[in-house]
């Protein structure tokens, strides 16, 4: 057999630097990671994304409580599940309905064909400030 990598030997490396992990891509951007929906999504200021259905009026300002993880230049903090003390305050634009998904079951030779469409609820945010 040949000689196995280093990575399988005692030099392994055993301890990974978060902040080493992250900061290359995003060096000196502050950046959070939110859940919403069930969704993960990472956030700086100025973005703007859709997410599932927010119980808030189009105009108004909802704050995201449930942050899992803050970089802010370089220091990351990762929570167990959210950092606390953290929010990431949003404004909502607007409303609105995503593309149809058509689910279409058939059986052949029995005559049995069920068209089903589904249109997921959204609203529009954009990012106004990352509270850490």
């Amino acid at each position: 057999m040949g000689a196995k990598p280093e990575f399988f030997g005692k030099n392994r490396l055993t301890q990974v630097s978060l902040s080493g992990l992250f900061s290359p891509l995003f060096n000196g951007i502050m950046y959070a990671v939110i859940e919403t929906g069930s969704k993960q999504y990472r956030v700086t200021a100025g973005d703007t994304l859709e997410v599932e259905r927010l119980a808030s009026e189009a105009g108004q300002t909802f704050t995201f409580d449930r942050v899992l993880l803050v970089n802010n230049d370089g220091k990351v903090s990762v929570g167990g599940p959210s950092v606390q003390g953290a929010s990431v305050l949003a404004d909502v634009v607007e409303h609105k309905r995503g593309v149809k998904t058509i689910a279409f079951k058939m059986k052949r030779r029995k005559g049995y064909h069920r068209t089903v469409g589904h249109r997921q609820e959204l609203t529009v945010v954009k990012i106004k400030e990352i509270k850490a």
